[in-house]
């Protein structure tokens, strides 16, 4: 495994914040190229395949993410560090998604070194943090027909069967400008309060058995020029996580009944996903004692339309948090995990 905890170090010291992706793709793509594999790349995806999909076989895919969010302010090192520190790797996306991303990479070529009952499919790619169009979404038609895919995110090798969905809205308040001094106008910040606090404290009646119920945040919140002007226009933010109770749809239908601000969705892409409990890859796993769960962050499962797991090492907790960081050892468990669900699995 040296070889692998050498390139997640190499890779945390290379910034790929989202959509800046392009230098860590170059270097990854050197490294898999350098160990005597073909690699292919649309955009700053990078993809392999351990044979040509002639369609005799089923697919199966291990996916991770490349880039990472901005880091936190409270770091107490450098986020670009990689320093190894013990068991400790170090640094910004150690943890989510520089792990996962070598333990699949290894299992891959560990897998791929022997006969299969499956094509199998290496995937890293980017904008995963943004949900941005040159992530997976610009890469997976390349791949073929998928039958099953592990995502690779920190879940302690947990099995997450189900994730939650994601609406992020943006709301719109109008009023009417005035001066402040006069109390003139219709303040747009106060028209949004009684919206703002139907978000908080709105509960949509059925509850998931893996997911739980519905949640909603606001977030971000902008309104007014100056001090003395009253603002004609609030615009604020709302995440909010689906249980696959109601379809996205019915969740912005019912949010829509209930607020009188205008409420944009920036996609409705990202629904909820869930994986049958029968399937060989989870039959195979709870019988190896791995746990299952419902997760409540959402990754490139909601933009697959095919069976996933989420699994990855290191935990989610760490994950866009200052000191991020990852076990050399789980990242080794995770490797011997992954190998012994996917050898020989029958989908």
């Amino acid at each position: 495994m040296n070889g692998y905890i050498e390139l997640l170090q190499q890779m945390i010291a290379i910034p790929s914040m989202s959509g800046s992706e392009k230098a860590v793709a170059d270097h990854l793509q050197r490294w898999i190229e350098s160990q005597g594999m073909a690699v292919r790349r649309c955009g700053d995806n990078i993809w392999m395949e351990s044979c040509k999909d002639d369609g005799s076989r089923p697919s199966i895919l291990l996916n991770a993410h490349t880039d990472t969010v901005k880091p936190s302010s409270g770091y107490s090192f450098d986020p670009y560090c990689g320093i190894r520190d013990g068991d400790r790797i170090l640094g910004l996306g150690s943890n989510d998604d520089g792990g996962s991303l070598v333990a699949l990479l290894a299992t891959y070529m560990r897998l791929s070194g022997k006969k299969q009952p499956y094509r199998l499919v290496f995937s890293a790619t980017a904008e995963e943090e943004t949900n941005g169009t040159g992530g997976i979404d610009m890469v997976k038609g390349e791949w073929g027909d998928i039958s099953f895919g592990i995502i690779g995110e920190p879940t302690g090798m947990r099995m997450a069967v189900a994730e939650k969905g994601l609406l992020v809205l943006d709301c719109l308040v109008r009023g009417k400008s005035g001066h402040a001094a006069r109390s003139e106008g219709i303040n747009a910040l106060y028209k949004a309060l009684p919206d703002i606090e139907w978000f908080r404290t709105y509960e949509f009646p059925n509850v998931s058995e893996y997911l739980g119920p519905v949640i909603m945040n606001v977030t971000m919140i902008d309104a007014g020029t100056q001090h003395n002007v009253v603002p004609d226009s609030c615009h604020f933010v709302v995440d909010v996580r689906t249980n696959g109770e109601c379809s996205n749809e019915e969740v912005l239908s019912v949010i829509r009944g209930h607020v009188s601000c205008e409420v944009t969705p920036r996609s409705m892409k990202h629904n909820c996903s869930r994986i049958d409990l029968s399937h060989p890859a989870v039959s195979k796993g709870m019988s190896m004692g791995l746990e299952t769960y419902g997760s409540p962050t959402a990754s490139n499962q909601t933009r697959c339309s095919f069976p996933t797991l989420k699994m990855g090492p290191g935990e989610s907790e760490r994950s866009h948090s200052a000191d991020e960081f990852i076990l050399v050892s789980e990242v080794e468990r995770a490797v011997d995990i992954y190998c012994e669900l996917l050898d020989g699995l029958i989908i």
